[in-house]
């Protein structure tokens, strides 16, 4: 078996580690979506009620409707830095994903260029074996037609 042959369980294990990786890194881009989302939702929503207290507000509010507003909108303010914290997290899992991908795409590279610097190798000693055969040939042929 050739060196190149003896490489491949080598190259499918790090091709394949590569791939969880990609895979990994996929579902870790999705849940950075996913949190980047909720936060633009809770944002919003957050916009949209401040909006509608204001209007309301303009025409007269009780004391016990503007506690209940401070303290909704204090909870609602908690939730959005709550999930400023849990898109923090998943960006830094993603980041330390992304690195960790990087460094298998190229662990791949680099066994796959040993495996062509190997295979070209051995096409070059075969070429160089089948000349040397031709060349023997022709020397033996030329030899009986003396």
């Amino acid at each position: 078996m050739n060196r190149a042959k003896r490489l491949a369980p080598v190259q499918d294990v790090v091709e394949a580690a590569e791939r969880r990786l990609a895979q990994s890194l996929a579902d870790l881009q999705r849940r950075v979506a996913e949190a980047e989302s909720k936060l633009l939702e809770l944002e919003r929503y957050r916009g949209e009620y401040q909006h509608g207290f204001t209007q309301r507000a303009g025409g007269g509010i009780g004391v016990a409707q503007l506690r209940d507003y401070q303290a909704f909108l204090s909870r609602l303010s908690e939730a959005i830095r709550q999930q400023q914290s849990v898109l923090q997290r998943t960006c830094s899992d993603r980041d330390a994903e992304q690195q960790r991908w990087q460094q298998a795409a190229r662990r791949v590279k680099a066994v796959d260029h040993v495996v062509d610097q190997w295979q070209a190798e051995e096409r070059r000693a075969t070429e160089q074996r089948e000349q040397r055969e031709t060349d023997d040939r022709g020397q033996h042929s030329r030899r009986r037609d003396l």
